[in-house]
């Protein structure tokens, strides 16, 4: 398949008011041209980030769409807000809620709402993103924002872990079940990246192994347009990811308990 072209095209990006989908949605909008769907849970946020569009990319168009995607009325909305014009030409859905701490402290709310975003409404997104798609045999991509943490399983982080590793096999599966052949599905695994999410103390310790979320941005939009089923970015994590085919994962993991453990405390 040609590689996706974005440039006056319909592109969704989830978790859009900050970190990565904030930078890929700027990146989406200032180098490649694409009209925006912007999906996330705080209104100020996104029309804050419309108003920087506006100001970097005064050609694109650009709609917000206020939702918890933790609530399937939220996603279901979203999903047709965006199909509402029939002219969807890709999707980002980067919306998640981590964990970093002991297991045995994650309260069972925080747990059940990771669970309904992570799993629950990417499945849902996807489900009717893809058989938008199958219907219409129209040109078109779904990026997943996944993790490292699905191929390494993180100490300290074992929940998410969990989420992360259920979106790459679902997706991995799912794409070989499309018929679509104009259509590809993309599950990006970027390590951890200097966000909202990672500034607080407990991640501290852990900053210099952190990705700048431009580059983890720019990479990601490379791997999205050009069609790759997964794709891992940075040298330090791609050497990681091969490590854990080689290395026994059992001492890899062991490993990052140590210093995860260590920052904690």
């Amino acid at each position: 398949m040609a590689q996706l072209q974005f440039a006056d095209r319909w592109v969704m990006v989830t978790g859009a008011s900050s970190g990565l989908g904030y930078e890929m949605a700027i990146q989406l909008a200032t180098r490649h041209k694409a009209h925006l769907i912007l999906v996330a849970r705080r209104a100020d946020k996104l029309e804050a980030l419309k108003q920087v569009i506006a100001q970097a990319a005064p050609a694109t168009k650009v709609k917000v769409v206020t939702a918890d995607l933790s609530r399937l009325e939220d996603i279901d909305r979203c999903v047709a807000a965006a199909l509402e014009e029939d002219n969807l030409y890709g999707a980002i859905l980067n919306a998640g809620i981590t964990y970093f701490g002991e297991h045995l402290e994650l309260e069972w709310a925080h747990f059940e709402q990771m669970l309904q975003t992570n799993v629950s409404g990417m499945v849902r997104m996807t489900q009717q993103l893809a058989a938008y798609f199958e219907r219409k045999q129209k040109e078109g991509g779904l990026m997943i924002v996944s993790s490292m943490a699905a191929v390494l399983p993180t100490p300290y982080q074992a929940a998410y872990s969990g989420t992360k590793g259920f979106m790459l096999n679902f997706i991995t599966a799912l794409s070989h079940e499309l018929h679509n052949k104009r259509f590809s599905m993309t599950v990006y695994l970027p390590g951890g990246m200097v966000t909202e999410m990672t500034d607080n103390d407990k991640f501290s310790p852990l900053k210099r192994w952190l990705m700048p979320v431009a580059a983890a941005a720019r990479q990601g939009l490379y791997a999205f347009r050009k069609r790759k089923r997964t794709y891992v970015p940075g040298a330090t994590n791609r050497l990681g990811a091969y490590l854990s085919g080689i290395i026994p994962k059992r001492i890899i993991i062991q490993g990052m308990a140590r210093t995860y453990g260590k920052a904690l405390k």
